[in-house]
């Protein structure tokens, strides 16, 4: 099979994914090998690369925003049928016995695996998961929209439930890439009555027009004060200036959800009285559960999400990986993997 494999840290703008030849990979007991069709590029991947989040192997197959068609069935596999089409998404295992996974906390199982990290993930044609950890894919979708639901759409439904929210408070978003234009529909979806506040990098016409579209009630820049105070925010930047924004702009008892697996630079100091004082709260995400899939996938054929993508062939991941390092993709990128 073909696929782009990451062999050593790298900075990303030194193109470090290569394509080559690899074996295709059997499927074991309870397993299913699935033919991949198209795979999320996620701001994981570039943590991946430039050592933030390391690979635990090398070479690895990046990629956990994945659709494809299931191939062939392992010993055991009641689940799925051949040519059943399904997602995967980041988490690839848990234990399913320890204190976290037995409260159905398997996100911070300390055995857990994930795709594209401890087990090779999307970037290539074919790739093997646990029929437990596979996902009907809804279908309304295409397999280039569904592909960003298996990350950017469940981790930002993940977050959004974790933040409070309630019909009629504002909720602001700080960063609009992948996965805070799946959420705003969501938002509006589940709160009409609510409001959305959007926060993007100065001068990102792109992405201010899209959340214009979306239905954001007022769109800024990080940094500036919006019309009203927030009742809850979710920060899916890379950095960490956006958190202290966020937590000046929150209301009395409000709740900031950092939606982030890493930060390429530290939060600032806060000060006490502004930032923290009044009863807020700051809490992480960590990864996403099986259930948020389970929930998630058929909410976003109900609404429907409609996510915008930008293809990308197999061969150019390395470019699809720097224009979302540079905040250059409107939407969500997706490679489309060739026969």
């Amino acid at each position: 099979m073909k696929a782009m494999v990451l062999k050593k840290i790298s900075l990303v703008e030194e193109r470090p994914l290569e394509l080559v030849d690899l074996p295709n990979p059997a499927p074991n007991s309870k397993q299913i090998s699935v033919k991949v069709s198209a795979c999320g590029v996620c701001h994981t991947e570039l943590d991946e690369i430039e050592g933030r989040v390391p690979p635990s192997k090398f070479p690895m197959v990046l990629g956990h925003e994945i659709v494809g068609r299931v191939e062939s069935l392992g010993p055991g596999v009641t689940k799925f049928k051949e040519r059943d089409r399904v997602g995967i998404a980041w988490i690839n295992w848990a234990c399913g016995e320890c204190s976290f996974c037995l409260k159905g906390e398997e996100n911070l199982c300390d055995k857990a695996k994930w795709t594209g990290k401890d087990v090779n993930g999307g970037y290539g044609q074919y790739t093997v998961v646990s029929e437990d950890f596979a996902y009907p894919i809804p279908e309304r979708f295409t397999d280039l929209q569904a592909a960003p639901l298996l990350c950017a759409g469940v981790i930002g439904y993940r977050a959004l439930r974790l933040s409070g929210m309630e019909d009629g408070k504002v909720l602001g978003l700080y960063g609009f890439g992948a996965s805070a234009h799946i959420v705003i529909q969501i938002a509006k979806y589940k709160y009409p009555s609510g409001k959305v506040f959007v926060f993007t990098r100065p001068n990102q016409k792109e992405h201010q027009d899209l959340a214009r579209k979306l239905g954001a009630n007022w769109v800024g820049a990080t940094g500036d004060t919006p019309p009203e105070k927030l009742n809850c925010a979710i920060d899916f930047t890379p950095v960490g200036v956006p958190v202290r924004e966020a937590l000046r702009n929150l209301e009395k008892g409000g709740r900031v959800v950092i939606n982030a697996i890493r930060k390429i630079t530290p939060i600032p100091e806060l000060d006490y009285a502004e930032h923290l004082w009044h009863e807020k709260e700051v809490k992480s995400v960590a990864n996403v559960t099986r259930r948020d899939a389970q929930e998630f996938l058929p909410l976003a054929a109900e609404i429907p999400i409609v996510p915008e993508v930008r293809e990308f062939r197999l061969e150019e991941a390395n470019e699809a990986l720097i224009l979302l390092k540079e905040g250059k993709i409107r939407g969500a990128g997706v490679l489309s993997i060739p026969e």
